[in-house]
């Protein structure tokens, strides 16, 4: 007996949900070979501010906890990929048009990226820390602290490793996010949701759209809930007036280097300076004692 196909209701992920837009809008989305592929949620400006209100919620209590605490919830993201891995490979193959090997090692690399900053949680204030000399009787340090809401526009060049390269430095330290995924490509993103929603990562720390950014990023840009933003997936002419309107409401700057497909799988996608632009840095001053 034949059976009806089931096909596949692509939702955002936002405040530890999957949700439809509450536009009830949604847009086509074309494999390598330009046929349908799915249908992918338009988010709106109402789901955009449900977004940063849910990253803005969840980030105190998510900077909290220990740093080896949110390691072990990094690693178990990276354990969840590996069990996904066999549904993430179609995703890549009929999005890309890329081979089942090359999905293989674009799941790779996301994987690995993930065990690589869950590695980094419990080292990197050591490292980014300082004790400083000063010529009076006190003592000062330097410590490293999460910056608060980070905002990204996330590149349609290998969306799974892109992805997995530019959340994972935000989140490590305490920071939560709200990413725009790629307009062309954002099931392989929503798919990538399916992961979290297993792998013990709180409600509201990483929140997923898709959509039009000529409609959304103008509005992430100015929203007064986001600390920073980084705009890795803009092209240079078209960044200018989403810098401007970020600076009306003292947002952070930073754009990770736009890469290459091979580069995102590669170890230029990941240090420690990926990391850092999301830190703020608070030094204390105590007198010494007689």
């Amino acid at each position: 007996m034949s059976r009806t196909t089931v096909l596949k209701t692509y939702k955002l992920w936002v405040g530890g949900a999957f949700v439809r837009s509450e536009s009830g809008r949604a847009y086509p989305v074309r494999n390598a070979q330009g046929e349908f592929w799915a249908n992918a949620p338009q988010a709106s400006r109402k789901d955009l501010r449900d977004a940063v209100q849910a990253a803005r919620s969840a980030q105190p209590s998510w900077a909290k906890r220990t740093a080896y605490n949110r390691g072990q919830i990094l690693y178990r993201v990276a354990e969840m990929l590996e069990t996904r891995r066999a549904a993430l490979r179609d995703e890549l193959c009929a999005v890309l048009g890329v081979l089942p090997s090359d999905a293989d090692a674009e799941i790779d690399a996301s994987i690995d990226r993930w065990v690589y900053y869950a590695g980094w949680s419990d080292k990197f204030g050591a490292v980014l820390s300082a004790v400083n000399p000063v010529a009076m009787p006190m003592h000062t340090f330097t410590v490293p602290e999460p910056m608060g809401v980070v905002g990204i526009a996330c590149p349609p060049e290998a969306p799974l490793a892109s992805l997995s390269s530019l959340l994972a430095p935000a989140i490590v330290s305490g920071n939560t996010v709200v990413a725009l995924l790629p307009e062309d490509a954002p099931t392989v993103g929503l798919a990538f949701a399916e992961v979290l929603a297993t792998a013990d990562l709180p409600a509201g720390v990483v929140n997923l759209l898709s959509g039009s950014p000529r409609e959304l990023l103008p509005h992430l840009a100015a929203h007064v809930g986001v600390d920073a933003l980084n705009l890795c997936g803009v092209t240079e002419p078209e960044r200018a007036p989403l810098e401007q309107a970020a600076a009306e409401t003292i947002t952070r700057l930073h754009h990770s280097p736009r890469l290459t497909p091979d580069e995102w799988h590669s170890d230029i996608a990941q240090g420690l300076h990926w990391l850092e632009p999301y830190l703020e840095f608070k030094t204390v001053w105590h007198p010494l004692g007689w």
